[in-house]
């Protein structure tokens, strides 16, 4: 098991060959401490349904329109938000588990239901007031490092694994999600079994520890992070 100073840990424990470590945060359901957006913000909301219902969402859960969620650019996935359609009053709760819009001058991506609770679904698009109700732990992940270099083995480069996918699409848009804040981002495709899998990955390091300490960053937003070989 590889030790992050200052983190504190869980015990470590196996599947399917990986290693698991719980990062920095304190699992509380809601956090105040660390406010990334500022309450009575205004953003233009937009929606998605149909075409994405039942896909993965950048944070690994997979979609639901009629769940109470949206999607942002950059907000911690389990970030909560009061969201306030300013012509009529309604307000709907929804909790941030996906990136998007990615259309330029859209700022929030509603799910169906929250986008229709609120009256954004007619118009398509709407501003909206926000206000910050605090995060939902529960979204924060563990650092995996593969058995491959937590032992005594030393690869040329290692790497940040985020998602693999069968289907090319959903890595595809994984890799745009993380674009919006991350450099680096590639997809590996790989042979198994027969089947093709697409490997979204964030960077290259000749250094292990900088490779985890990255990861503990991609890990505490909200992603699944595994760290391996770059080859």
């Amino acid at each position: 098991m590889v030790l992050l100073a200052g983190c504190s840990t869980a015990p470590s424990k196996k599947t399917s060959g990986v290693n698991y470590q719980r990062n920095a945060y304190i699992p509380n359901k809601y956090s105040h401490e660390e406010v990334p957006i500022k309450s009575g913000s205004v953003m233009v909301a937009s929606w998605y349904g149909p075409d994405f219902h039942g896909k993965p969402t950048a944070s690994g859960e997979i979609y639901d329109m009629n769940a109470m969620t949206a999607a942002h650019k950059t907000l911690p996935f389990g970030t909560i938000l009061q969201v306030t359609n300013p012509k009529n009053g309604a307000s709907a709760k929804v909790v941030v588990n996906d990136r998007g819009p990615f259309i330029t001058g859209r700022d929030l991506d509603l799910s169906y239901s929250a986008a229709k609770a609120i009256g954004v679904y007619g118009p398509g698009t709407m501003t909206v007031e926000i206000d910050y109700l605090g995060r939902d732990m529960r979204y924060v992940k563990y650092i995996k490092v593969s058995d491959t270099i937590a032992s005594s083995a030393s690869p040329s480069g290692y790497t940040i694994q985020i998602g693999a996918f069968q289907e090319q699409q959903n890595a595809l848009r994984l890799k745009s999600s993380l674009e919006f804040e991350y450099k680096g981002v590639y997809i590996k495709q790989i042979s198994s079994n027969g089947k093709t899998i697409y490997r979204v990955r964030v960077g290259k390091y000749k250094d292990k520890t900088k490779a985890i300490e990255y990861a503990k960053g991609l890990a505490e937003v909200g992603y699944d992070t595994l760290v391996t070989a770059s080859d």
